[in-house]
């Protein structure tokens, strides 16, 4: 079993096509089967099912699928680590963030990357929730993530500061002249809710934080981006809950920000499957220069 053969298979997956991996890998069809046949004996059984129009996994394909991933991301983390250790100024660093981060905090940081290391190309991996963050990164599909502490983590977990969350409310709402609300004084509020809240003790954010206050939230709307509810509540929809730096820095010019009372907050990290080196630890010394943020006005 070799690598370039997992990366056959990856192809032919991705693809659903023998013919189109060929073409994408720049090798000829039969030079393909062979390499997968090959694989397969070395494996003891059949990976792939070859259908009339297109191929579809076997059991055990399915089986080997995230192995095979994980792989041959390793490898090319392997060989961006080495790169970055020997010095080179070229290359690339992949990293993996929360859309809220990506939006909120992730722009700067990446202008000042671009200017200090030109040479090193970023390539960004979105994810809406921390499970799929956490599950992603350990595949080896980043080299480093940026995200709320994870739980259990195997690897390295470098601290960075505070994520505040914050409600947010339109221009005209009656406590738009505030800067701090109790959660008990929304109780009669309907709500904006996202995908992408967070999970906690088991139970969606809002919902945790609302039992705990007496009530149950009412909700007004659900969407899938935290910017897209901070949009609906600037427009008075109904109260949204976001983390502060993506109101502020990237779509909260017209809404007011309420801090609720008490504070909500949770700590941010850059965390890996291996300690970070050459680019990655340039990386996150630049992100950890930067932080905190000040809190929002």
């Amino acid at each position: 079993m070799s690598l370039r053969q997992m990366e056959y298979f990856l192809t032919v997956v991705e693809e659903a096509s023998f013919t189109r991996a060929a073409e994408l890998l720049h090798v000829t069809q039969p030079a393909l089967s062979h390499q997968i046949k090959a694989l397969e004996r070395s494996v003891g059984g059949e990976l792939l099912e070859r259908m009339p129009r297109g191929v579809r996994l076997t059991p055990m394909g399915r089986a080997f699928l995230p192995h095979a991933e994980r792989a041959v991301r390793s490898a090319e983390q392997a060989h961006r680590a080495a790169r970055a250790a020997a010095g080179a100024e070229g290359g690339e660093l992949h990293v993996a963030a929360l859309h809220s981060v990506a939006v909120g905090i992730l722009p700067d940081v990446f202008a000042l990357w671009r200017a200090a290391h030109p040479r090193v190309a970023l390539h960004l991996h979105e994810y809406a929730t921390s499970q799929a963050l956490e599950d992603e990164v350990e595949r080896g599909t980043a080299d480093l993530a940026v995200g709320p502490a994870p739980v259990d983590w195997p690897g390295t977990v470098v601290p960075l500061g505070e994520e505040e969350l914050v409600l947010v409310v339109p221009f005209d709402d009656r406590f738009a002249g505030r800067t701090t609300v109790t959660l008990p004084e929304l109780a009669d509020r309907v709500w904006i809710r996202c995908a992408m809240e967070p999970v906690v003790h088991g139970e969606r954010f809002l919902d945790w934080a609302c039992g705990r206050a007496g009530f149950t939230p009412r909700t007004a709307v659900y969407t899938e981006h935290t910017s897209t509810a901070v949009r609906m509540a600037a427009a008075g929809v109904g109260v949204s809950v976001a983390p502060s730096h993506i109101v502020r820095g990237a779509v909260g010019e017209d809404c007011v920000l309420l801090t609720p009372d008490p504070a909500w907050k949770r700590p941010l990290t850059a965390f890996a499957r291996v300690p970070p080196s050459g680019a990655a630890e340039a990386f996150v010394t630049l992100l950890r220069d930067h932080w905190p943020h000040p809190g929002p006005a």
